[in-house]
């Protein structure tokens, strides 16, 4: 019995807070729109017991689904997204790596500091640390005002409201999700295998690549999934850095709700959106198994 109960609370959380939304989500997709509260004609009707749901099911269309298709405004947010989200991974990775790799070779001592000082933005409002960045990254904000006086610039660059301004938000707030799997790998490490290879005759440069980098292989791609996931979704950053060019899928999806009050189509972007966010997340899950059987 206490293994049944231990089984079925996750179920249990994944029933009532992502099966069941992702259901009416899916059933408000099929809907028709309207103007009426809430904004949409539902298709199934519960109520009206097995004859509502063979009447859903004669009458079954995926024209919001089919619309996806024929409209360029989706396509292109769904690739525009994967590029974006694509890109702030390997920027983020390539910054995170070696914040991780110092914090793994830092004196023992040193190493809770540090692990503190990369959580810390986690202390202040999500929302607060990107508006910072409009401040910093404004005509006249902080950034601009340092190149000046340096003499790098004469004149403003135009940062906020362009790509350059979403990649900088998202390498900024996911960046602790990227070192945190990594240092956790790198810190399991054995340095006896890095002084084997030395003595082997590889440089240390050599020994990095064909012994640290395979051995936190783990880090990295719990890191890149970490950070690839929530980036492709990603609505506040693209809202609030990136201008009217910047097509992401979460603000079309917000524009859909909330501007043309066009749930079912906006449902059917979610939908597909999910979807194809399954995919790394099944792949992430494989990866979480393959590590655990490793380590047994």
């Amino acid at each position: 019995m206490r293994r049944v109960i231990l089984i079925a609370v996750p179920y249990l959380w994944l029933l009532a807070l992502f099966l069941v939304p992702f259901v009416i989500v899916l059933k408000i997709s099929l809907s028709d729109a309207a103007i009426s509260i809430p904004p949409y004609t539902p298709t199934l009707d519960l109520s009206a017991g097995w004859q509502g749901i063979r009447d859903f099911l004669a009458a079954l269309d995926f024209e919001n689904f089919v619309w996806l298709t024929q409209d360029d405004l989706y396509w292109k947010a769904y690739l525009s997204s994967l590029w974006i989200a694509l890109a702030s991974t390997a920027m983020t990775l390539l910054a995170g790596y070696p914040i991780a790799y110092g914090m793994a070779r830092a004196p023992e001592e040193w190493r809770p500091t540090l692990m503190m000082l990369v959580i810390l933005p986690f202390w202040t409002s999500f929302l607060i640390r990107v508006y910072s960045w409009m401040g910093i990254l404004s005509q006249e904000g902080v950034l601009n005002q340092f190149l000046l006086w340096l003499g790098v610039i004469d004149r403003p660059l135009m940062i906020l409201n362009t790509n350059t301004a979403v990649y900088i938000g998202i390498v900024y707030t996911y960046l602790p999700f990227m070192i945190l799997p990594i240092y956790a790998a790198l810190d399991r490490m054995d340095n006896s295998l890095i002084e084997a290879a030395e003595d082997l005759g590889c440089s240390r440069l050599t020994a990095f690549w064909l012994v640290t980098v395979p051995l936190s292989k783990n880090g990295i791609i719990a890191g890149c999934f970490l950070v690839f996931i929530p980036a492709l979704g990603e609505f506040v950053i693209p809202s609030l850095l990136g201008g009217s060019r910047t097509l992401m899928i979460g603000k079309v999806l917000w524009e859909e709700f909330f501007s043309n009050r066009d749930w079912p189509v906006a449902s059917a972007v979610a939908v597909v959106l999910l979807l194809i966010l399954v995919v790394p997340i099944v792949l992430f899950q494989r990866n979480q198994e393959r590590q655990q059987e490793a380590e047994k």
